[in-house]
Formats: structure tokens, sequence, C-alpha cells
């Protein structure tokens, strides 16, 4: 089944990771990094989206809201609807720490700092 945009419902994970992630002003920013999974409701909790850093050092990782990401064919990627003062002020972790708690307090922050309704709600 295709959604409104012709777009399949479902997507493998090895084709998501590694796809680049550009702002509103078509920038590149970052790439998908993984995607966080919510084995209870089913859902993907967010987006780990790498930003900066050079050969691994110095990057941070935001989690981004899942619904947040509009796949672009033409870009050959997501876009997302921040700003870069957003995304640069965005709660940023380690990849450990996007799974602590499991996972929820980096969901919830996501959620909350970029207004996004959850989807669990």
């Amino acid at each position: 089944m295709t959604t409104q945009t012709g777009h399949t419902e479902a997507i493998a994970a090895s084709r998501v990771i590694g796809t680049s992630v550009y702002n509103t002003r078509d920038e590149k920013i970052g790439s998908i990094e993984d995607v966080m999974l919510d084995k209870l409701s089913n859902g993907i909790m967010f987006a780990v989206v790498g930003f900066g850093g050079f050969l691994g050092m110095g990057e941070k990782y935001h989690a981004v809201p899942w619904s947040a990401l509009d796949y672009v064919p033409e870009r050959g990627g997501y876009v997302v609807p921040f700003t870069e003062e957003q995304l640069k002020a965005a709660p940023a972790y380690s990849i450990s720490e996007l799974s602590g708690d499991d996972g929820e307090a980096a969901r919830d922050a996501s959620h909350n700092y970029y207004g996004v309704t959850p989807y669990w709600h």
C-alpha cells in the first residue's frame, strides 16, 4: 500500500540509515545514524541524526521525531522543517544516552522541543 504522496508505507531500516538530512534551506545538516524503535507500541520513537563532527569526533546526536522527517526524492534525503538555530539549540546526546531510560527521556525531550505531537497520544 502507498501513502498519499506515492511512497510505500514500509521501508527497511538499512535504507534509512546513512540517508542525508537537510534543513528547509536545502542545506545538508547531517545524516540518519540510527532509528530507535518502541518495542511496546511498534512505533518509531525517533531518528538519531548526527550533526557536525569530523571522522566521528565532535559529532552531536539528536533525537528527531520520525514524523518530522519528510523524504524528498529529488534531494535523495529527508528534510526537517526546523531552522538552523533550532537545530543548533536542540538537545544533544551521546549514542548511549539516547537509549537510556528505554529511550523515553530523549523521545519525550525531542517531541517537546520540536513541538511535535507524540505518536503515542
